[in-house]
């Protein structure tokens, strides 16, 4: 597994009869390839995890795998409360045709350091998959530390960290303590090309599911040293990148989507459709943005 470049967080696509819209899904999927990400990342909080069955996430998985066609990694999110859940989703994930894992810590139970660790290592001894540590405290309550990330080193397979903690000065931290152990990918869209120049190693990002071209260029053109053409583009992208950092950043990024003709705005209950004055303010928004949408450089033609 190479965690290195940018790995959309997708959505789940659901019809309306709330099944999943796999027609859909592949027409997002394919543009997200066609702009040229690096991986593909199922069952975030972005893919509504919470509310998706086991059958629908293996459903994901099998028709994921076969649509990326060996192109790019394709990445299960662990997000259990059990352990003996999140070994056996490991495990599945594996037979599905996954390759790698996002975990995040025990779910609903705040976990002390201790356990969170051992639960890590019992999922990472269980598998051959190689996992990404998501580490996202402002969201989920528990933060694993650089101490965790010490005793977890051990876990060959246990790769990376999705950095979700929003200090910069994290990257940082990694980098002196750890050197090149973990590879260290962006979790917050709001502060990506700042970790990026800080030396992270990609982003895993959120409104690149609707705008996966700016996305990849803004990545490419930091990594290239090309920091002013990056931040032309990541300045005209801020209020956009600022809808991942809401509780309703699901409805926000699907009607996103839907704007730009490469989703619907349908979520699964409990979240609901936006609507009235909080669908207003969010779509004049993001029409705003696509109507000053900048021309973008050939990112494509650079080689890192």
């Amino acid at each position: 597994m190479n965690w290195q470049g940018v790995f959309p967080a997708v959505t789940t696509k659901f019809g309306a009869d709330d099944q999943l819209d796999f027609e859909l899904f592949d027409k997002n999927l394919q543009f997200q390839l066609e702009a040229g990400v690096d991986g593909i990342i199922l069952g975030g909080t972005l893919g509504e995890a919470s509310v998706l069955s086991l059958e629908e996430k293996g459903a994901l998985v099998k028709f994921t795998v076969e649509k990326v066609a060996g192109r790019v990694p394709v990445v299960l999110n662990i997000a259990e409360g059990a352990t003996r859940d999140a070994i056996q989703l490991a495990k599945l994930a594996e037979e599905w045709g996954a390759a790698g894992l996002m975990m995040l810590p025990p779910m609903r139970y705040k976990a002390d350091d201790f356990e969170t660790v051992e639960y890590f290592k019992a999922v990472a001894n269980s598998t051959t998959l190689p996992i990404m540590i998501y580490n996202n405290p402002v969201d989920y309550k528990i933060e694993v530390t650089l101490d965790m990330f010490a005793a977890l080193a051990e876990c060959e397979n246990i790769q990376a960290v999705k950095e979700s903690t929003r200090d910069l000065t994290n990257v940082t931290r990694m980098r002196n303590r750890f050197g090149d152990r973990f590879k260290i990918m962006c979790g917050v869209d709001t502060i990506a090309m700042e970790q990026l120049v800080m030396g992270a190693d990609g982003w895993v990002a959120g409104l690149v599911c609707a705008f996966p071209e700016e996305t990849v260029a803004i990545y490419k053109l930091v990594k290239a040293g090309r920091y002013e053409e990056a931040l032309s583009i990541y300045r005209w992208f801020m209020p956009l990148l600022e809808l991942d950092i809401h509780p309703k950043l699901v409805q926000y990024i699907k009607l996103a989507e839907s704007r730009v003709d490469l989703g619907s705005e349908a979520v699964r209950p409990p979240r609901l459709v936006l609507s009235g004055a909080e669908r207003e303010r969010i779509l004049a928004l993001i029409d705003g943005a696509i109507a000053i949408r900048p021309t973008l450089p050939d990112y494509k033609a650079i080689v890192l």
